[in-house]
């Protein structure tokens, strides 16, 4: 009998790992966007140092949720205190299971009229739709999925259009599009600017380290707004970044994008797992790199280890709080880049052109993640494992390639590690996987955000913790 929901097909698996590493969908894709605009390496060093439009309008969910308990729901669901959120603000949003796990991480918009707004991957859209649909509370909820990853020529449209502006020269920009200057804004508050005549919500951002605004409205507005932008960011460098390079900006700025969603194990789990779909993200996803362990519980991750330790406040009810409790924060593994070996990376790279050499897993320029959540093994001199390497490509404003990976907490950073590159056994089953061998790559253990514009002038939050 065909399973119908995530829960059963589990059990018919039975080898969750397996099942998740040789799933036949590959990447995470970017869709709509065009790859490049001019070409990524240009791309990317607009953002360092002059500006960029990044079209954040296809990739993620937007889930609306309005009611007398939204407020209530939302609160219950994550680790984030809600003492200092009013309408007009976002918060970096992190709901846990009730073992303490991440399901994932988003941007959670107050808007008025007591709107909320999730905006980021499914994992967290699920959890979320589900709280609501059979949790005790008066909400309705409203999703707007992100764009099909293939659309194959057919027309694609969305609630809302999604922009950013953002680098060095992002403010000049913006003050010429309002006709004048603009009404300070605090980090992650929400105000309102003038874009080719138009009152257009923004919000104060700074993905690539550099004051800069997010903007959106309705998706029918879209095209004559970007138009807008580029026509006053000519003057000032400004370029559209493309999905190849949208991407990479976080090897700079050090945000992990996708941990796997640690839903697949636990009792308590269970109605969710058969509320979830057959084709669900969480049952069609993938699991790509060198880590492999029989236990799928060891793929899961906590807010210490992905560096939202200061997002955590005991002073509310939430899922998994007391498993959160009884953490020694000061023990967890905690984020860092990994740096990675020019020399081994070139070795690489130039396997692709040894027809009777070793083939080293493709390393894809600049994002090299061929899975939808990535999981290299890291280990030491001795060959002992030490962390997992989580998210990789290569930033041509640093001219390295980059890792963003979790590591026990006494490594120190300057500390030379190894990355396992490649899958074992000549690759699994994903189609992004081609025929290889495994080799090591040396890292240095690095701060995070690398990018020292990030680290230094980013608002202080979890960007800028230090290892």
């Amino acid at each position: 009998m065909s399973a119908k929901n995530l829960e059963e097909l589990l059990r018919q698996h039975g080898n969750t790992v397996d099942m998740l590493r040789n799933s036949r969908v590959g990447a995470y894709v970017y869709p709509v966007v065009a790859p490049e605009f001019s070409n990524w390496r240009s791309e990317q060093v607009a953002w360092r140092e002059t500006a960029v439009l990044y079209d954040q309008s296809h990739h993620m969910d937007n889930l609306f949720i309005r009611g007398r308990d939204a407020l209530k729901m939302l609160s219950e669901t994550t680790v984030n205190t809600f003492s200092n959120f009013n309408p007009g603000r976002a918060k970096q949003y992190v709901p846990t299971t009730p073992y303490g796990h991440v399901i994932g991480d988003g941007i959670l918009f107050w808007e008025p009229g007591d709107t909320f707004i999730y905006v980021g991957r499914a994992p967290v859209t699920n959890w979320l739709m589900y709280q609501a649909q059979t949790g005790k509370y008066d909400v309705e909820v409203v999703k707007d999925g992100r764009s099909p990853s293939r659309p194959m020529g057919k027309p694609v449209s969305r609630r809302l259009y999604r922009y950013q502006v953002q680098g060095p020269n992002a403010w000049p920009i913006l003050e010429k599009l309002n006709g004048g200057k603009i009404e300070p804004i605090k980090f992650f508050h929400i105000g309102e600017i003038n874009i080719a005549g138009r009152r257009v919500r923004a919000l104060r951002h700074g993905m690539a380290g550099a004051p800069g605004l997010e903007v959106w409205g309705p998706y029918e507005e879209g095209d004559e707004i970007r138009q807008a932008i580029l026509d006053a960011g000519a003057d000032h460098g400004l370029l559209p970044v493309g999905a190849r390079a949208y991407s990479t900006n976080t090897l700079e700025s050090g945000w992990i994008p996708s941990p796997l969603p640690g839903i697949y194990t636990g009792d308590k789990l269970e109605d969710y797992r058969r509320w979830l779909g057959i084709d669900s993200y969480e049952a069609t996803g993938s699991i790509g790199g060198s880590f492999v362990s029989d236990n799928i519980e060891d793929y899961y991750l906590n807010p210490y280890e992905l560096g939202y330790g200061s997002f955590m406040k005991f002073d509310h009810d939430f899922h998994g709080r007391e498993a959160l409790e009884a953490l020694d924060p000061a023990t967890q593994r905690k984020k860092v880049t990994l740096a990675w070996n020019r020399e081994d990376l070139t070795r690489v790279l130039a396997s692709m052109f040894e027809p009777e050499g070793h083939n080293y897993k493709y390393f894809d320029l600049p994002q090299a993640n061929y899975a939808f959540s990535n999981y290299d093994r890291v280990i030491d001199a001795g060959g002992r494992a030490v962390g997992l390497s989580m998210f990789t490509g290569y930033s041509y404003n640093e001219r390295s390639g980059l890792s963003l990976a979790v590591v026990d907490h006494e490594v120190p950073l300057g500390a030379e590690l190894r990355l396992v590159w490649g899958e074992e056994n000549g690759g699994t089953r994903k189609a992004t996987v081609e025929r290889h061998q495994q080799t090591e790559i040396r890292v240095v253990v690095s701060a995070i955000p690398y990018s020292e514009v990030a680290r230094e002038h980013y608002a202080t939050g979890w960007r800028t913790e230090r290892a």
